[in-house]
Order: structure tokens, then sequence, then C-alpha cells
């Protein structure tokens, strides 16, 4: 009997495969914001809280929420619009979409192709990714992978959400977290290394620190008994604040060193650092930790925007380029973090 393996078996046909590793960069990002601005003192009608308890927990004074009838494509698409054209890309230049969501409201089909269809990208892979807050810079690293192995010369890469349909206005632990926004990025070919490796992992056994409170099915029988749409309550988001934190602060921070690391540089090297905009005593660890020097601007749009998840990175590094907060063609740093439990970072060249 034959001892030789399966998958040391020669096989009698070769395929073709392209063999040149190409460079990979962020050739443009773009942002959307909807207009309304929601304070602390709104969400405050709803639970027992107030202005300074909220801003000296979690550094947020402010968020953005859609309109109701504005859905996360919608807000994509304002996005995209923006990074292609400050990317000077044209749609037919687009071999894949990756969208980057938690609240797109339906299992099937994905955000991905509509955004496509609108945007005019004719026939590419298109898809959605659930990986919470460290969504987009999973993105990155597929799209990263993708232009280098020579599948498609440019990726589409967008992070959105619309948490404010998933957010139970009477949680005090969580009502007054979360906002809505889009932020998109062009990952294409390069002549220079653009994004480095990624470090990213999850831990699964850790799914109810930061969960959707009841599956879609467990919704089923409510929506029978109710006996209009708005008596349903839909499923919302909570976490495990302390938790959550605590996590971020001892886990996640050498996560970030290490991806610095990996890029070959230190922290003296960075322009600019773009964490997930969580909470800002989170951000304000992960800097101690990083023993980042003083010039490093650090993102904290959270004040203005709450966590926006997976756009969370994208809107904050589009708005400090935009501003002159963080220059053009610099370094940064970016990690992701949230439900899962779940992370990613990545240190990329700046468009």
């Amino acid at each position: 009997m034959s001892t030789t393996s399966a998958s040391s078996t020669t096989p009698a046909k070769t395929i073709s495969v392209n063999e040149t590793i190409r460079h990979a960069r962020i050739h443009g990002l773009g942002g959307y914001r909807p207009e309304r601005v929601v304070t602390n003192e709104e969400i405050c009608q709803w639970i027992d809280s107030s202005d300074e308890w909220i801003q000296q927990r979690s550094g947020i004074v402010t968020r953005r929420f859609a309109r109701e009838d504005e859905t996360v494509i919608d807000m994509a698409e304002a996005a995209s619009v923006q990074a292609l054209d400050r990317a000077g890309i044209g749609p037919e230049q687009i071999g894949a979409v990756v969208m980057a969501t938690v609240s797109h409201p339906y299992q099937t089909p994905a955000a991905a192709p509509e955004l496509a269809h609108r945007l005019g990208i004719p026939n590419p892979a298109a898809f959605d990714i659930s990986a919470a807050c460290a969504g987009y810079c999973h993105g990155i690293s597929i799209a990263n992978d993708m232009v280098r192995a020579g599948t498609v010369d440019y990726v589409l890469v967008v992070g959105v959400e619309k948490l404010s349909d998933f957010t139970d206005k009477h949680d005090r632990g969580s009502a007054f977290i979360f906002g809505d926004g889009a932020g998109a990025a062009v990952v294409g070919i390069s002549d220079f290394p653009g994004i480095g490796p990624t470090l990213w992992g999850s831990l699964g056994d850790q799914r109810d620190v930061i969960t959707q409170r009841e599956s879609w099915t467990g919704l089923r029988p409510a929506m029978e008994d109710a006996d209009r749409d708005e008596d349903i309550e839909w499923p919302a988001f909570v976490m495990q604040g302390q938790t959550v934190f605590r996590w971020a602060v001892f886990s996640m921070a050498p996560v970030a060193v290490e991806a610095v690391k990996a890029a070959g540089l230190t922290p003296d090297d960075l322009d600019a650092f773009v964490p997930h905009q969580a909470n800002m005593r989170i951000t304000d660890a992960m800097i101690k930790a990083l023993k980042l020097p003083e010039h490093v601007p650090v993102a904290r749009d959270i004040a203005e925007t709450g966590n926006t998840s997976a756009a969370s990175i994208p809107l904050a590094m589009s708005r400090m380029l935009d501003e002159g907060e963080a220059p053009h063609g610099g370094i940064a740093l970016q990690i992701g973090f949230g439900a899962g439990l779940v992370y990613a970072a990545q240190v990329v060249v700046m468009p």
C-alpha cells in the first residue's frame, strides 16, 4: 500500500500563475459624515446620565446619525466617489470592491455588489466582510494581498456603518457610544511598498463581550406578535464596557507595537497614529504603551463622531489629511479592534 500523501503528489499538469509579486499602496481616501449632529444632551433624554459623565467616560461630545431613509450603501457611495476622485482612478479600473460593515440590514444580497453598480464599476468581485471595528483594516490587508498577487490592479475598500439602527437608546451602557458614517480607500499597484504586514487575530471565546443582543431568527416570534412594524425592537448591539477597555488597553497596545516592528520601523518613524475611535481613554492608554513621541499626531475623531466601527479609521485619516494634521505621503499606524473579539493592525503610507 502506498504511503505517499496526496499533498506531495506532483500534478500531471501545471497551473499557470502570476509569479511576480508587486507593491501596493493607498491611492486615495474619502469620508462621509451624515448631516445630523446628535449631542449628549439629546442622548440623555433616554438614559440616566449627563454630558459631563459621557465625556469623562468616553471623550464623546457629539456623534452623527444618518437620516431614516439613508442607507449604508448611500453613505458608502458618497465616501467612495470622493476616494476615487482623489485617487485619480476611474470606476472601470476597479477590479474588486470590499465592504466592511456589520449594519447592512440584509443577510443577502451583500451591500458591495449594489455599491459597485451605483458607482459604474463593471463586473468586479464584490463582497462584504463582517469584522466589526477591525473590518476596515481587514479590508486593507485583503486588498493589499490581491494587488500584490496580481489578482486585480485596484481595489475599493469601504468601511461603513449605520449603527443608529442597532442602538438601544435606553441602554445606559451603549446608547451614547455609536454613530454613523463611511470611509473609503482605493488600494492599487505602486512602485514602492505602501502597506506593511498585517497583525490580526480573533478570540472567539470572548464573543459575549461585544455582541448583538439576539439573533435574527430569535426576532421572528416578536415580529409575528407585533401589531405594527414600529412595535418591533431590532436586535441591538451591547457591550461589557470595562472588559472591552481592559482588553483594548492591555492586549491591543502590544499588537500595535508589533505592527510597527513588522514594518521595520519604530514609533519615532511615524507621522500619524490612527487607532479605531472606540474611547478616548483607550487611545490615551495606547499612546502611553507605544511610548509615542509627542510630535506624532493622533486621531481623536471620537469626540465629534462617536464610535463608527468599521468607518472610524478611514474617516479619521481622511480628515487628518484634509486638515493638514497629518502629511500626505507620511507613515501612519492604524489599528482596529472590536466584536468577535477581532483585531487587525498595519502601517501604511498615507496618500
